[in-house]
């Protein structure tokens, strides 16, 4: 019985933890750093706190087991930084160019269609994690992808250093 207590405290802390920690995360997150490229005509968007801790989440349930701290676990010559993003064919580094390969998964250059190896909306049949993904969550981890290169530096993608 009393190690029932135990581990009963021992969840409310953690809990209590995980909470203080989110909402320390969310004030980390300033109006310039939500400021990310929303398409290749360089427009820029602000993402809400709410879009922003609502993409740090699906990432992490949805993306974050292949690429951890934007590394490519399946192929480690691409990764999810800002200059990697930049360079694929057509342009990742916006909004609307992750959300078109949450769609529609292409290889780096943009020739072959990977939608059967990727996570994608056109594949939910293959993996059922995408299949409840609306516009709207899609946008909120593309702004994620893109915000964590400001928060984490180097050490998003790898840590590739191309400067």
């Amino acid at each position: 019985m009393f190690k029932r207590y135990i581990w009963l405290v021992v969840a409310t802390v953690f809990l209590a933890f995980q909470i203080f920690i989110d909402s320390a995360m969310a004030l980390d997150l300033d109006k310039e750093t939500r400021t990310v490229l929303l398409n290749d005509r360089d427009e820029m968007v602000t993402l809400t706190l709410k879009e922003a801790k609502k993409g740090q989440k699906l990432y992490g349930s949805i993306c974050a087991q292949c690429h951890p701290a934007g590394r490519t676990k399946t192929n480690p010559n691409v990764q999810l930084d800002k200059k990697s993003l930049a360079f694929a064919t057509p342009r990742r580094d916006t909004i609307e160019g992750i959300v078109d390969y949450l769609k529609n998964p292409t290889t780096y250059d943009g020739e072959i269609d990977i939608s059967e190896f990727h996570p994608a909306t056109s594949s939910a049949d293959l993996f059922g994690e995408m299949r409840n993904l609306s516009d709207d969550d899609l946008y909120a981890m593309a702004g994620h992808i893109l915000i964590q290169p400001k928060l984490r530096g180097i050490a998003w993608g790898g840590g590739k250093v191309y400067d």
